[in-house]
């Protein structure tokens, strides 16, 4: 959805009309973005996709026939066996997807994608899923807008930094709620193989990443967009690792790693307790570091690094892996 900001707002400017597709319901399909999208302009033309085109052309049609009347319609599409493989999905799957029109999606949403802020779209339908209303709300929002029950909803998905979409049945009636989180950023303070590796296996899962070696410059980083950083700490330089986890620990980053032996793991927590740290702020520091994956190269500790900053972000409790201990100093 994130990807359609730009498009949404240049055509608003434009004064080009459209829809706004994703599905309500699916069963299927296989493994996916689950904040996939698809705009439709007043001519057919389409930004995005869903399950990889194969309905493209069909959802453009149908939306061509919204009524005038309507602000939206729900249209059930299927997918099975040489469809699948034309396709390249990994299963077929059958859908619902809801066609809204884009003048009734709040200009602030595609404001808040482009400016890569966590925001969620609250949309609630009424009984013949031919109307709709959107709101928008966001985790800093006092009160919010939209239905009491999905704000509450829309803000702990949020809370999990996972990007989705939740149908729920509340006291105002059938509600579509979308979130999408700020993406993840990496600030990988120190240098080497694994930090190289850590950028790499973080930029495949579409996260942003910088290494940093400075203790300045990952202040500023971490500065820039805290509830969506992560710091993974590489470096054993006192004057480089405890100044940047004290400044995430008082920032409240969501996750803070430190790769180091259990000497290292010491004396960096007797030097933040010396700078006023308590045992809460240092007991959030994940060291060891990564999921006990078995990890023994560097490719597979940067993998065991990323699946618990993913673990952690969602709100899982796991295993970390003993041997990412293991490290000089």
């Amino acid at each position: 959805m994130r990807e359609l900001a730009e498009t949404a707002r240049q055509w608003a400017a434009q004064g080009r009309t459209g829809v706004l597709a994703r599905p309500l319901t699916e069963q299927g399909f296989g493994p996916r973005r689950p904040d996939d999208a698809l705009l439709i302009d007043q001519d057919g033309h389409c930004s995005g996709t869903l399950y990889r085109g194969v309905f493209d052309a069909h959802l453009a049609a149908q939306a061509a026939a919204l009524p005038g009347d309507h602000t939206a319609a729900v249209r059930e599409v299927s997918v099975h066996d040489g469809e699948v493989k034309r396709a390249g999905l990994t299963c077929g799957g059958r859908a619902e997807v809801l066609l809204q029109s884009l003048d009734t999606v709040p200009a602030r949403w595609w404001d808040l994608l482009a400016q890569g802020a966590d925001a969620a779209l609250i949309t609630r339908l009424d009984e013949t899923r031919t109307r709709v209303s959107s709101t928008v709300t966001t985790p800093e929002a006092e009160g919010g807008a939209g239905p009491a029950q999905a704000v509450a909803r829309a803000r702990e998905l949020l809370g999990r930094r996972r990007a989705g979409r939740d149908l729920h049945a509340t006291d105002d009636g059938l509600v579509l709620i979308e979130t999408c989180p700020a993406v993840p950023r990496l600030v990988i303070v120190g240098e080497g193989e694994l930090a190289g590796l850590l950028d790499a296996q973080a930029r495949l899962l579409g996260w942003h990443a910088t290494v940093e070696p400075a203790a300045e410059g990952a202040v500023r980083l971490l500065a820039e967009r805290p509830a969506a950083a992560c710091l993974i700490v590489l470096s054993h330089e006192p004057d480089v690792d405890v100044p940047v986890l004290h400044d995430a620990l008082t920032r409240g980053v969501p996750y803070v790693g430190a790769l180091g032996s259990r000497h290292t793991q010491a004396r960096r927590a007797a030097e933040l307790a010396k700078a006023g740290l308590d045992d809460t702020r240092l007991g959030r520091i994940h060291g060891p570091i990564g999921l006990d994956l078995g990890a023994r190269t560097p490719a597979e500790t940067a993998l065991a690094i990323c699946a618990e900053v993913l673990a952690a972000l969602d709100g899982r409790q796991v295993h970390v892996a003993a041997a990412a201990t293991r490290s000089s100093g």
